[in-house]
């Protein structure tokens, strides 16, 4: 059995130092931020993913990488999981490069990691919404708000396409480990444990991305 290295948290960590550069090197933002030439700096499709445009976009982030991240690592593996992260980060990143001057941040890949758990793990319970909703459920509400913020029914800073290019790989990945796992036998996805994540946690990410 694959050993748990807790990459999850030590993304987390990444984050944390990469926005301590931000604040106090000049230029480092706008340097490694995902902007109109980023095909003459290549890099800026990968270092965007680790860079945030304030501590409430920071923390928020952390927020859902900590507690989705955990889940999903543990469901597939440590190496799984930071590849899907890793890969999902940058094919968001060139899927929205066409419609946004700038971008920044790990959203693409954190819906990702929401996208591949719903299918993982469908009937997991959380908090949302007001309610106790399924994370298939979850999803779906997310990729409606989505939707509607790309037609201008939402806060027009944030990057909605990254969003759902990344939930769209993570759905696909995770329905590409369902059948794996299930022509091996394997009940990695299967687990009958229920993680519930708190309800004023999760309605203030919620708030973050889809209302403000």
């Amino acid at each position: 059995m694959e050993k748990f290295r807790f990459y999850s948290l030590w993304l987390c960590l990444l984050c944390i130092v990469i926005f301590i550069f931000q604040v106090w090197i000049p230029l480092f933002t706008q340097t490694f931020i995902l902007s109109s030439d980023a095909l003459f700096k290549p890099w800026q499709f990968l270092s965007a993913i680790f860079l945030h445009g304030s501590l409430t976009h920071l923390l928020y982030n952390l927020f859902a990488l900590f507690i989705f991240g955990l889940i999903l690592e543990r469901t597939i593996g440590s190496k799984k999981f930071v590849l899907l992260f890793l890969i999902s980060g940058i094919l968001a990143n060139i899927f929205s490069f066409s419609f946004y001057p700038n971008s920044l941040g790990a959203s693409g890949a954190i819906m990702a990691l929401v996208g591949c758990l719903a299918v993982l793990r469908p009937m997991m319970a959380v908090f949302a919404f007001g309610i106790i909703l399924p994370m298939f459920a979850v999803a779906i509400v997310w990729v409606i708000g989505s939707f509607l913020g790309i037609f201008g029914f939402g806060d027009q800073g944030v990057g909605y396409i990254a969003h759902l290019s990344g939930l769209f790989i993570g759905v696909l990945y995770g329905f590409f480990l369902r059948l794996k796992y299930k022509r091996e036998n394997h009940s990695v996805y299967s687990s009958t444990r229920r993680i519930v994540i708190p309800e004023d946690t999760m309605r203030n990410w919620e708030d973050f991305y889809m209302k403000r």
